[in-house]
């Protein structure tokens, strides 16, 4: 049974969607601030977050950030009535996987909801054609896959939990070439066209964090007019 946070300070809001997720099996908990939604979260580190951007106290983005932060790992839908395109940006930029916008038909919020279940039972059955499915080596790099640790020159690099999982998609497959699409549709599993720059700037955010030369990247390359793959040559 799948166990869902709902931090939304519209109380009609929560009961709607606490209705229809119980329908689909689930079980919820909910706060209507986003101090208590976040430490929530913490706690209770739920199989999906569904985060309002308005929130009294602490704002939706905030509270994603920090949940980011603390590597709780849950699947974060935000909800917001507004519709301006760097709300979704900043949304996808600080970590969330999905965005509704309200208002918004119960029929697309549950097809979300059971999109990025989905996703996450692929994630779990998938087991990725690396040489060890725990580390990766490259050079002076180490990917821990199993503890999400990457440490380079024997100095552990804190990344966000989407520019690990674009490093271990790109060094799982070296050589292989990846558009920004497609890139989108693999990390942040849903498809967010128009939004490809936000895979240019964690792409970038990543080499700033491994890459001894941003200028002459060693690790990650842009195959031109394509996108990105890992270096095979290491």
């Amino acid at each position: 049974m799948k166990k869902v946070l709902i931090v939304e300070d519209d109380p009609e809001i929560i009961q709607l969607l606490e209705i229809h997720l119980k329908d689909l099996g689930c079980t919820t908990l909910s706060a209507r601030q986003g101090d208590s939604g976040l430490r929530l979260a913490i706690e209770q580190e739920p199989d999906l977050v569904i985060l309002d951007v308005m929130l009294p106290e602490m704002d939706g983005i905030e509270v994603c950030q920090k949940i980011r932060a603390n590597n709780i790992k849950s699947p974060i839908m935000m909800l917001t009535a507004k519709s301006e395109e760097i709300d979704k940006v900043l949304g996808l930029e600080v970590g969330a996987d999905d965005y509704l916008t309200k208002p918004f038909s119960v029929r697309e919020f549950i097809a979300r909801v059971k999109a990025i279940f989905r996703r996450q039972k692929m994630t779990k059955a998938a087991s990725p054609p690396i040489q060890n499915q725990e580390q990766l080596r490259f050079d002076n790099l180490r990917i821990d896959i199993e503890k999400r640790k990457v440490v380079l020159d024997e100095q552990r690099v804190e990344l966000s939990p989407k520019e690990f999982e674009l490093l271990v998609l790109l060094s799982s497959n070296p050589g292989k070439s990846y558009d920004r699409t497609k890139l989108l549709n693999l990390i942040w599993g849903y498809d967010f066209k128009g939004y490809e720059h936000t895979v240019n700037s964690h792409i970038n955010r990543l080499r700033s964090k491994i890459e001894p030369d941003m200028g002459n990247p060693k690790f990650i390359l842009t195959t031109w007019g394509v996108g990105y793959k890992f270096n095979e040559e290491l």
